[in-house]
């Protein structure tokens, strides 16, 4: 089965039944349903609280056109349905004006999936960027070509549009998100001449390079079958059956620790706790004695930053 196909389980009863409307709508408007063809939902957001006196229209049109290109273009071939577009959303905060159009500050960006035959979300990235610097010209618009002689701005918006892609294709398929992540490599490979840091491995060892490079790194082979695994394997099952799920899971995490006794102190292992570390205590607190005793040996290994949230799975309590 596609990854698309893998995707498409979760749509409900009550979306279907919508979709259908749409289709008649759609067909009543004379329009083609390719409308609906563009893989993110991405709400963005641009907070400018630190810079004063300042035409606030400007930031009212820089966050618009964000909005309108990570949305309204087609990063795949894949052909999405509304109910299909992967979730996620970039608040930036900007810091400091340099002239009238460059800005600095940060991104955080946050990136979600559902699973199935449930109303739960769980979060896929939850990644802050402390490097950002760009400049913006109002009425200016944002066009990406994929041979480069790109802007920053769009060369930043455009790396993270393919890693939301390749994380959320990741979770559906074993290896899944790897066309995306080569276009993600390529972006940074193009912006190792730029001004602007978070592109280069010597800046530091938590930037855009970095985070590519370990999802690219064979190894952290391991990394990103957990991450299928975790997902597909275990969130998905745990509506019918929350024991096979929590096994799967623990299994999952064991491919964490591999890969941590490989290469130790990785990037990406810091990345993937950011955003699991509480849904793992949340989800591990309920099991047997033996079974949390088993997570917090993993965890509190791979990720001992973390070790007070995860100092509840010793305490002692019944299923």
């Amino acid at each position: 089965m596609s990854i698309l196909g893998e995707k498409r389980i979760f749509v409900d009863f009550k979306r279907l039944y919508m979709k259908k409307w749409i289709f008649v709508c759609c067909i009543w408007c004379g329009m083609s349903c390719v409308c609906g063809a563009q893989e993110l939902r991405c709400n963005i957001s641009v907070s400018t609280q630190k810079i004063q006196g300042t035409n606030r229209d400007m930031f009212t049109n820089m966050q618009r056109d964000m909005y309108e290109f990570m949305n309204n273009r087609r990063w795949s071939s894949n052909v999405f349905s509304y109910d299909e577009r992967i979730e996620a959303s970039l608040l930036f905060t900007l810091e400091e004006q340099i002239g009238g159009d460059e800005f600095k500050g940060s991104l955080q960006v946050r990136v979600s999936r559902p699973v199935y035959n449930s109303s739960y979300n769980t979060v896929l990235l939850n990644f802050k960027d402390n490097d950002i610097d760009f400049k913006y010209r109002e009425f200016e618009s944002l066009e990406f070509n994929e041979s480069g002689q790109n802007t920053e701005l769009v060369n930043l918006l455009a790396y993270y549009a393919y890693i939301i892609l390749g994380l959320d294709y990741d979770s559906f398929s074993l290896v899944g998100g790897n066309e995306f992540f080569n276009k993600a490599e390529n972006i940074v490979a193009q912006c190792q001449n730029a001004r602007e840091s978070g592109w280069k491995s010597f800046e530091g060892r938590r930037n855009r390079y970095w985070l590519i490079n370990n999802l690219q790194d064979r190894s952290y082979a391991s990394v990103r079958e957990c991450i299928y695994r975790y997902h597909r394997l275990g969130l998905d099952v745990m509506a019918d059956n929350v024991n096979d799920g929590r096994l799967e899971l623990l299994t999952a995490l064991e491919l964490l620790q591999k890969a941590h006794r490989s290469k130790p102190n990785s990037y990406i292992m810091q990345v993937f706790f950011d955003a699991k570390s509480d849904e793992i205590v949340n989800i591990f607190k309920p099991a047997f004695a033996d079974e949390r005793k088993r997570v917090y040996n993993i965890v509190s290994e791979v990720n001992p930053a973390n070790m007070s949230k995860y100092s509840v799975l010793l305490e002692n309590k019944t299923n």
